[in-house]
């Protein structure tokens, strides 16, 4: 049993250890793909193309109009910005792929090592178990046969 107070917890969470262990590119592409991913950017990406259009198409705005309709720059941007958010988003995707792959090993690392305890538990409890009884059969043992010595002195008087 002393051998389980060897294996302590360690101080930092796995998932502190992977994130500490990335790259900074690593982590810049995660914080992109995160944001890409999120509301905030959908709305700041939708009021950017509304005022786009607004600006470009009114023609009370026409000194204004730098990408008149079909909107050719606009749609340059938007390639732009797929062609770049495209590759990191994947990044992100491969090594969450990753970090999943290590927590499932790392899963099943410390469910091994969670049974072998379980096991050699059950097994300390089963010797005690059998001590136990051992040491009841033996004062049982030992209660019969002060009975049946007190029984034959008894008798014998």
């Amino acid at each position: 049993m002393t051998g389980m107070l060897g294996n302590m917890r360690p101080l930092k969470s796995w998932h502190q250890l992977h994130a500490e262990r990335l790259a900074t590119g690593a982590r810049v592409a995660d914080l992109v793909a995160g944001f890409i991913g999120s509301w905030q950017f959908i709305i700041i990406q939708s009021v950017i193309f509304a005022i786009w259009v607004v600006v470009n198409t009114l023609w009370l705005l026409a000194a204004y109009q730098f990408d008149p309709y079909p909107f050719i720059l606009f749609n340059l941007f938007m390639s732009a910005e797929a062609a770049y958010s495209s590759p990191l988003i994947l990044m992100s995707q491969n090594r969450q792929a990753e970090r999943d792959r290590e927590q499932a090993m790392h899963d099943f690392e410390t469910n091994v090592a969670a049974k072998e305890e379980i096991e050699t538990i059950l097994r300390e409890l089963g010797r005690l178990e059998l001590q136990k009884l051992d040491k009841i059969l033996e004062l049982v043992q030992n209660g019969r046969a002060a009975g049946s010595a007190s029984q034959a002195a008894a008798s014998g008087s």
